[in-house]
């Protein structure tokens, strides 16, 4: 039973860990296909009209299901709550994040979006979702690796340097023809593609802020999931129709732009929204956006061989920046979640005020139930004599109510 539960409690604390690295794979694929589709002329706008509409009617259906009994009345404030998510994710932080990635490539964007823990660090501490205490280690940590991200973003825009030759990718274009010159992108929208993916991860750093408070209000997962969708395609279409013109632009066949919005809005908007949304639950949103890194090694693997894509320099040298400014932020909060697990485990809901030489309890203070369970659930309480003074306490309120 011993070896069960070990296991049960390893898998348990094991979920997020997985749910948050299988995400990155989604993102990287869509970050790949997303970017074949724009270089074939689809419009961004467009594409998140019909990624989120596909998030939608992925999601709606089990939202009602397995939700209809638990899902909370909605609120005014949990409304423009919603509102203002769907404004964050699918309008602003796609819309510019598909314009930086066409002026740039996946890998330099994955890179940029690296910059969200760091930035969400600075909103969580800046709404007092975090604390920061100057005179200890972690804190200083995730200062300084705010720092250093956000230096090594800096020069990943500003700082382009030569072509980094890849083993693989040198012998790959040996055997190709030579690029099309004009589909590389200038300088200049080098420069305004790294300005637009830094809006985009703001933007994505303050949905992480709001959802993580909304969650709590409206503690319904898969319904909060497929509202921000359907209130964001909204929005995206009265976007699309005020920056697109031309009806042309809304035709869409079996091909490859069909396939990244289908791609995009199941797996990267509506599944990623949900696991994203348990996994704030769970850990907080510092910890959810502290998995970008491995999205950015993906995508550079499969960028190399499906797109041939250039790997420069500046993008090297400021990735390794961001990636250790990244990790100095997610060691800083390992140690605070340590040392609130710790504070938690010596403020136990018991108090022994003493025993008699037999064994019998003289006086037991009472015991919070719930948080008793809470306790027990969360592994808390190991020590003998908090099992022994809580199953004393407890059958001492037996006996009164049978008395």
């Amino acid at each position: 039973m011993d070896g069960q539960s070990c296991c049960a409690n390893f898998l348990r604390r094991c979920k997020p860990y997985v749910a948050m690295i299988s995400l990155q794979f989604g993102y990287a694929g869509m970050n790949i296909i997303t970017k074949v589709s724009l270089n074939h002329g689809m419009s961004h706008y467009v594409l998140v009209v019909y990624r989120h509409a596909f998030a939608t009617l992925s999601i709606a259906p089990f939202a009602l299901i397995l939700e209809r009994k638990v899902r909370p009345k909605m609120t005014f404030w949990v409304f423009v709550q919603i509102f203002v998510l769907a404004l964050l994710g699918p309008v602003i932080d796609q819309n510019f994040y598909y314009a930086g990635l066409k002026f740039t490539s996946p890998t330099f964007s994955c890179a940029m979006s690296n910059m969200l823990p760091a930035m969400t660090f600075v909103m969580a501490v800046i709404f007092r979702m975090e604390k920061l205490h100057l005179k200890k280690l972690r804190c200083q940590a995730k200062m300084v690796g705010t720092l250093v991200t956000v230096a090594g973003a800096m020069l990943m825009t500003i700082y382009k340097g030569p072509i980094i030759e890849m083993i693989w990718t040198k012998y790959m274009h040996g055997h190709q023809p030579a690029a099309d010159t004009s589909s590389v992108p200038s300088d200049q929208d080098w420069f305004k593609g790294s300005i637009f993916l830094i809006i985009a991860t703001l933007a994505w750093a303050s949905l992480f802020i709001l959802q993580a408070v909304t969650i709590k209000r409206y503690d319904a997962p898969l319904s909060l999931t497929t509202l921000i969708c359907f209130v964001g395609t909204l929005q995206a279409i009265v976007v699309t129709f005020v920056m697109e013109h031309k009806t042309s632009v809304w035709s869409i066949g079996w091909d490859m732009n069909l396939f990244a919005a289908a791609y995009a809005g199941i797996v990267t908007s509506s599944i990623a929204y949900y696991v994203q949304g348990l996994v704030l639950q769970i850990k907080g949103p510092v910890f959810a956006s502290a998995f970008c890194p491995l999205m950015m090694i993906i995508v550079a693997i499969m960028g190399s061989f499906i797109l041939s894509e250039k790997i420069y320099l500046g993008g090297i040298v400021g990735s390794i920046l961001i990636v250790i400014g990244l990790y100095a932020v997610l060691w800083g909060k390992y140690k605070e979640n340590k040392e609130k697990k710790e504070i938690e485990a010596i403020d136990l809901p018991v108090a022994l005020k003493s025993i008699e030489g037999n064994g019998a309890i003289i006086e037991v203070v009472d015991i919070d139930e719930v948080e008793l369970e809470k306790a027990r659930a969360n592994n808390r309480m190991t020590s003998p004599i908090d099992q022994t003074v809580i199953a004393v306490s407890l059958q001492m309120k037996d006996n009164q109510m049978k008395s």
